[in-house]
């Protein structure tokens, strides 16, 4: 027994940059697995669709974003240290058929005629680069496409303000809040991506934004 206590599981992992397969250690290779799987871009995007089933009325809302052709996996909202947002196009150029893709999302659908719904993703990046930000996911019936987007922004940047430390009055407007944020210099940027619809008769629309990761 003390004999397998002392032995080091050894494995094949690819080595990112050296074109080879090196031995590692159990806990090597964990270390560097957890390491890889930390996101190094991301970008935004966001869509609509409209459908008599409420799936396929997804799946349409997934076209327009530009990311149906992947397998997505929901993941919760911080955005990784150092990661940079690219545009949409230059993600969009990152993908290929069947990948699976982690991203934060929002969604909502609905089959109420003339009901307005909206979905957003909020974004707040701090000044400190060695620092993680936030994502917020928001979800609305009849709220209008800036009202989402700028509660989305808040719980963001809100969220950001409280793990830094700056001290605010939650129950100030967005405009109030900005500007203490702005004066603490503490949070470079806030933003969001929202996507807005209105429910056609006989039809469930949905819309969808998503902040979608990247590895490479």
């Amino acid at each position: 027994m003390g004999e397998l206590k002392n032995l080091k599981t050894k494995t094949l992992v690819d080595v990112p940059g050296n074109g080879r397969k090196s031995r590692l250690g159990l806990n090597e290779g964990s270390v560097l697995f957890s390491r890889m799987l930390v996101p190094k871009r991301v970008f935004f995007t966001k869509g609509i669709g409209s459908h008599r089933d409420e799936l396929r009325s997804f799946e349409l809302a997934l076209r327009d974003a530009g990311i149906e052709k992947c397998n997505l996996v929901n993941v919760s909202s911080i955005l990784p240290p150092g990661c940079r947002i690219i545009p949409r196009k230059k993600g969009w150029e990152a993908l290929v058929p069947g990948q699976i893709v982690f991203c934060v999302m929002s969604r909502c659908s609905s089959n109420e005629p003339r009901r307005l719904i909206a979905s957003s993703i909020g974004c707040a990046v701090p000044t400190d680069n060695s620092c993680y930000g936030y994502l917020s996911e928001h979800h609305s019936y009849g709220q209008t496409g800036r009202t989402a987007g700028d509660y989305a922004e808040d719980m963001a940047a809100a969220m950001l303000a409280s793990t830094l430390g700056i001290e605010f009055d939650e129950d100030q407007n967005w405009d109030e809040k900005k500007e203490v944020f702005r004066i603490s210099d503490k949070i470079v940027r806030t933003t969001n991506i929202t996507q807005s619809g209105i429910v056609e008769n006989g039809k469930y629309t949905s819309v969808m934004t998503a902040a979608v990761f990247l590895f490479d």
